[in-house]
């Protein structure tokens, strides 16, 4: 039974989106596991409230994400 567990800042995404990830990390775990795993695959998503998450000894925040989804990915 796959437990797939996801940690975001409270309130970047939708419940459209987090619903969309779902689904997604579902059909990922299926397509490595089989199909008949379907059915006890679960999928958590926490939210852990903005400014409580750190990176390099700075705090995150909500706002610093959605700027940061904005902004184009480089590539190389």
């Amino acid at each position: 039974m796959p437990l797939v567990q996801v940690k975001v800042i409270k309130g970047v995404f939708d419940s459209s989106q987090k619903q969309d990830m779902i689904s997604q990390l579902t059909e990922t775990m299926v397509n490595i596991e089989g199909e008949a795993l379907r059915g006890v695959t679960w999928v958590t998503i926490d939210e852990v409230e903005s400014g409580d998450w750190g990176i390099g000894g700075n705090a995150i925040t909500a706002q610093y994400v959605k700027d940061l989804q904005k902004t184009p990915a480089v590539t190389r």
